[in-house]
């Protein structure tokens, strides 16, 4: 069963940065569209940003210009960079394949407040 391992998250003060790390134990992983979702508390699960097979990237538009999602098939890795971070940006974020979707991760939470 493919697990899904969230790393990076924190707190962080607005304006800051992180990056977020997502770990696939998928045993051919390069085939899978990758995505980052987050969660706040009392909403629903949305996507962030998504990157496809050949590369082709696709981002909410509230993150447009400030996150960059990328991968390394190689390590079976997916990242997402968040520049210029919100305080209305604090959730749990999480990786997934949108059109496969496995099992949710714990996620990794981002706390963004001064």
């Amino acid at each position: 069963q493919v697990q899904l391992v969230e790393s990076g998250g924190g707190l962080v003060q607005p304006g800051g940065s992180l990056r977020l790390s997502c770990e696939v134990s998928a045993s051919i992983f390069s085939i899978y569209d990758m995505a980052w979702y987050r969660q706040a508390p009392g909403k629903q699960r949305g996507l962030v940003a998504r990157i496809g097979t050949g590369g082709t990237l696709n981002y909410a538009d509230s993150v447009k210009g400030r996150f960059t999602i990328s991968r390394d098939n190689a390590k079976n890795m997916v990242y997402l960079q968040m520049n210029s971070l919100k305080p209305e940006e604090t959730a749990v974020y999480y990786c997934n394949a949108p059109l496969n979707p496995w099992p949710w991760g714990q996620g990794t939470q981002v706390t963004v407040a001064s």
